[in-house]
Parts: C-alpha cells; structure tokens; sequence
C-alpha cells in the first residue's frame, strides 16, 4: 500500500466518522426536541380541562347568551385534536402550525367571555388556577421552542444538511 492509497483511506475513514457523528447528533437533538414536547402537551390538557370546567361554572350565568360559551368549548376541542397531531409527530412543520392557529382561535374565544362573569367571586380560584397554567405553560413551550431551534440549526448547518437531506431529516416548528 503506498502513501496515496493511505491517505484516501484515512481521508474516507474520517469522512464515515463525522457522518457518523452528524447523524448520531441529529438523532439525538430530534429525540430531545419529540421529549420536550411532554410537558407542553402535559400542560395543555390540564389547561383544556380548566377551560372546560369554566365553560360549565359560567354556563348558568350565561344561560342568555351561550355562544361564547359554545365557541369556547369549540376552540378547546380544535386545539386539544389539534395537539393530539403535534403529539403523533412532535416538531412537524404543519402539526406545530395548526397547533399555534388553533391556539390563536381558543385565546380569541377567551377574550370574548364576558368580563362581568369572569370577576363572580366563585369564579377567582379557577381565574388564578388559569393565569399560572398559561404561565407554567409559556414556559414549557419556551423549552420546546429552544430544542426545535437546536434542532433547526444543525439541519442548516453546511456540512450537516447533506446528511439530514440524505435521512429525510427536515425543519421543525415552533409552538
């Protein structure tokens, strides 16, 4: 074997090594970023069922005008199939983007609750219990978000992307 052919072999063997490694590191930011979907998801069925319980405490009050009270049960389930799709295929570019309109829709029908009915005095545990879920839940989506950029990067990355095109390894999105 003379010099040339060792240095194609060392050459060829270090090329394997890093797309070895590019891969391994792929794999493993995916996994991260399908494993801080969790708490996300965690706290959004825990939101949707304070929701809900608020839907049927002020159902009474509202007994004149259920509409808002029916849009909101509406946006609760879109949101929550909409989740229920994010959760089959966390970081999924279309998934995440229903999600976040589906999102958008339930925080509409929120504000489109009466604020004389939200101040009942009955009602400030569920309002309190509501305000630190939208809180804790701002915060688990911020961690999903920094795992999706992670993410992001190195399918950008120069080298990277020609192994994340060769896997089928594509951009994710944010909540």
């Amino acid at each position: 074997m003379n010099s040339t052919q060792l240095a194609f072999l060392i050459g060829a063997a270090v090329l394997l090594f890093w797309a070895v490694g590019a891969y391994n590191r792929l794999i493993g930011l995916r996994n991260a970023l399908v494993r801080s979907f969790a708490p996300v998801d965690e706290q959004f069925r825990h939101r949707h069922a304070l929701l809900l319980r608020l839907a049927d405490t002020l159902a009474p009050a509202l007994a004149g005008a259920p509409q808002s009270l029916d849009a909101l049960r509406a946006a609760c389930s879109q949101a929550e199939a909409a989740c229920g799709r994010v959760r089959a295929r966390p970081g999924a570019l279309g998934t995440t983007t229903s999600l976040r309109l589906a999102e958008d829709i339930l925080a509409e029908a929120r504000a489109r609750l009466p604020a004389p009915a939200l101040a009942d005095a009955g009602l400030a545990g569920l309002n309190a219990e509501l305000a630190a879920g939208d809180t804790t839940l701002a915060f688990a989506r911020r961690g999903y978000n920094d795992c999706v950029d992670a993410y992001n990067r190195a399918v950008r990355q120069f080298p990277t992307w020609l192994i994340a095109g060769l896997f089928g390894f594509r951009r994710a999105g944010t909540l």
